[in-house]
């Protein structure tokens, strides 16, 4: 299970445009399903849709999201912010 702080951080490396580093840190946790969720994002923005819909199948979706990544980031970003 990925820690709070290391979902803030890989949010914060796909924010400003470190993805290699987003992607090797949500990696490790492939049983987290908001580290799930970004690691998503990150195949949906490089473009990899097919690839994009399995980690987002992982992280519970069950269709493609509306909302756009960066959208989808700050949401998930402000709800680790607001957890106790």
């Amino acid at each position: 299970m990925a820690s709070r702080r290391e979902l803030i951080r890989a949010i914060d490396l796909v924010l400003s445009g470190k993805w290699d580093d987003a992607h090797k840190l949500v990696q490790k946790h492939t049983d987290d399903k908001r580290a799930n969720h970004i690691h998503a994002i990150l195949h949906r923005q490089e473009g990899d849709k097919a690839n994009a819909m399995y980690w987002y199948e992982r992280a519970g979706f069950d269709q493609w999201p509306n909302t756009d990544p960066d959208g989808q980031l700050l949401r998930l970003r402000d709800e680790l912010d607001h957890q106790a």
